[in-house]
């Protein structure tokens, strides 16, 4: 389903493509420059497993273009793996980059979207969803952002929306 999601919305940005999955055990991940059908053969797609998927299709609006900033991004922190899709520019992304790169961060990447994944870690808040929303507290701009997480307590996976403008295929069960 993502994989068609995505490659309908392939004029959105041809740069690079991704896909992560979950099935309720971790988080598989595929990412690649280029088209959407160049990178997702039959043999990527049914690596793929899962009941819960997020996607990305880029566009440099920030960062080089370059597979380290291709997206999702996936990472594990305190609590656990998570995978981050965004969209749209932070306007003080630079600023809050050397913040963090002053106080020790070290960046894989040149986007914004590394930025809010920083400022997650770092957070304080005693949940994900306190961490999103003080990390996001601290940000200005446009965006759309979306989460794929594991929820270890119930073996699943768990998908979170922050966003503008939402598009949705399928149900939401986060």
């Amino acid at each position: 389903m993502v994989y068609l999601g995505l490659y309908a919305l392939q004029h959105r940005g041809q740069e690079s493509c991704g896909i992560v999955s979950s099935d309720g055990k971790g988080l598989i991940a595929h990412r690649q420059m280029g088209l959407v059908a160049d990178a997702f053969k039959e043999d990527v797609i049914k690596r793929l497993e899962g009941n819960s998927a997020i996607g990305h299709n880029r566009y440099s609006t920030t960062g080089q273009s370059h597979l380290k900033n291709a997206q999702p991004f996936v990472v594990e922190y305190s609590q656990g793996p998570i995978a981050i899709s965004h969209n749209g520019n932070l306007v003080n992304g630079a600023l809050l980059r050397e913040e963090l790169e002053r106080s020790g961060s070290i960046f894989q990447s040149t986007t914004d979207t590394e930025v809010i994944i920083h400022l997650i870690a770092t957070s304080k808040g005693g949940t994900l969803i306190s961490r999103i929303v003080e990390a996001l507290g601290r940000v200005r701009g446009a965006y759309s952002l979306l989460f794929l997480t594991l929820d270890k307590r119930r073996k699943k996976s768990r998908r979170f929306r922050f966003c503008l403008r939402d598009l949705r295929v399928g149900p939401d069960r986060g």
